[in-house]
């Protein structure tokens, strides 16, 4: 039975790092991509997906999103007025697993809800956004994200497929020299225009220009043609993904495993030690603790 399982989860891994028309180009970085971890609850959303799996999503597919770029002058006012006191910003602690090597690059970020978790700051702050994501009931996380002049995000796929990202362009260059590239296709941002894409296609972003570039950045729930797995998604989303919520200051609820995120980059940081010393120890340690947790899983 464990071998089964653990065919299945392979398979299952070797599709999702071949999905799409770019990989990741070196064995090691698809072995170590976090994907891998929710690669079969992942399969089953592609093959229930109930919308076209592709790159980029017609944001008309989702006619409840529409009220956002109705009202996208307000949302981008709070967001200006986040940005003027200084509150969209990079984690001042080790408290931001899920984003917390974009930060070296310059990426900032103000969280408005996260699965569920919602934030005081931002009721505090954002009235109006907050009052119309209320209205939108499959809209699972939302955040301020900002890319300053020069920053740039390396490609990457995000792990769970439960969602699909919304971006609503509020204060951008309005320059090709502002783009994201999911799965090869390019897209620049715009003041007042949506996108909608699949996250878990790899991609990576880039602001060439020398003005600030802030988005409406949103996690919106992929929808599924079964009712099973509309619950699965729920659940993990409930279970996991809540436990990854961070904080834009203190007061703010910080799940489960940002909790313990500053004692797991210890782990890393003596990893990184390991590896500048002696990269084969470093590659044995690594995969020696991957085939024990895959033996304490599937044996």
């Amino acid at each position: 039975m464990g071998f089964f399982v653990l065919g299945v989860f392979v398979l299952c891994a070797i599709y999702v790092q071949n999905r799409g028309k770019v990989q990741h180009d070196k064995l090691a970085r698809k072995l170590n991509d976090h994907s891998n971890f929710l690669a079969p609850i992942n399969c089953l959303f592609y093959a229930f997906s109930a919308i076209e799996k592709k790159p980029y999503i017609d944001v008309n597919t989702f006619p409840e999103l529409k009220v956002l770029q109705d009202n996208w002058k307000t949302i981008r006012d709070e967001a200006k007025n986040l940005h003027k006191d200084s509150h969209i910003k990079a984690s001042d602690e080790r408290d931001d697993l899920a984003f917390n090597s974009f930060f070296r690059t310059g990426w900032k970020r103000f969280y408005l809800s996260w699965y569920g978790a919602d934030l005081k700051s931002a009721k505090q702050l954002c009235p109006q956004t907050l009052a119309l994501l209320k209205g939108i009931p499959n809209i699972k996380a939302a955040m301020f994200a900002m890319l300053p002049p020069g920053a740039r995000l390396v490609k990457h796929r995000d792990p769970f497929a439960g969602s699909l990202r919304y971006h609503l362009g509020l204060i951008t260059p309005n320059s090709n020299d502002c783009y994201i590239n999911v799965d090869g296709e390019k897209y620049a941002w715009r003041d007042g225009e949506p996108v909608m894409f699949d996250e878990t296609y790899i991609h990576y972003a880039e602001n060439k220009s020398d003005q600030n570039r802030i988005v409406l950045f949103l996690d919106v729930k992929r929808p599924v043609k079964l009712f099973i797995i509309d619950w699965v998604n729920s659940l993990v989303s409930r279970v996991l993904m809540s436990a990854t919520a961070s904080k834009n200051a203190s007061g703010d609820k910080v799940g489960f495993l940002n909790r313990v995120f500053p004692q797991l980059y210890k782990i890393r940081l003596v990893g990184k030690k390991i590896k500048s010393f002696n990269r084969p120890l470093y590659y044995l340690i690594q995969y020696s603790l991957y085939g024990l947790l895959i033996y304490w899983l599937f044996f």
